[in-house]
This record gives structure tokens, C-alpha cells and sequence, in this order.
């Protein structure tokens, strides 16, 4: 088991100290993450940072959830697929 860190990162001017099994190089990459994407929002009119927050983390969750429904596709793609190549090796096989 990996022992949990104390990484301090600066979230929209918020000091935070969060304990992580992580690398404090990925969690420093994570909130320079969410900061872009407030940003981004704070630059197409999203003045209320708490908005431009809850804006970023309802389209970060729309990304990971739709990530999630791709992956689950193309698993059962692949499932297919690999049904029918078992398929055909076993048309291919002489019989025992």
C-alpha cells in the first residue's frame, strides 16, 4: 500500500492541502486543470467564480461520463468482434 502524501496546491486563490496516495506532480496537474477551464469560462462571460467553478466541474463530469459510455461500447464491440473470430476458427478447425 502506497502511504499517503500532503501536496499543497492553490486552487482559484484558495490555499488547499490534500492528503493523496498520488504524485504531487499529478495533483498540482489537476487543479491547473480545473483552473483552465474556469478560466476559459471566466473569458466567455462567467463573471461568479463559484459559477464558473460548477460550470467546469459539470463539464468535466459530462467528459468522464461520456468517456465511461465509450469505453463501455467498445467493450462489447470488442466482445462481438472476438465472438465472431472464435466463430470462425471453429468453422476453420477440423473436427475432433
Amino acid at each position: 500500500m502506497t502511504e499517503r502524501a500532503r501536496v499543497d496546491v492553490t486552487l482559484l486563490g484558495q490555499q488547499l492541502v490534500i492528503r493523496t496516495e498520488a504524485s504531487p506532480e499529478y495533483v498540482k496537474t489537476l487543479a491547473a486543470f480545473i483552473e483552465e477551464r474556469v478560466a476559459t469560462l471566466r473569458k466567455s462571460g462567467v463573471r461568479d467564480t463559484m459559477m464558473a467553478l460548477t460550470l467546469a466541474a459539470l463539464d468535466i463530469t459530462d467528459e468522464l461520463f461520456r468517456a465511461r459510455q465509450d469505453r463501455v461500447r467498445d467493450d462489447a464491440t470488442l466482445r462481438t468482434r472476438i465472438a465472431g473470430m472464435t466463430s470462425m476458427l471453429d468453422e476453420a478447425l477440423p473436427p475432433e
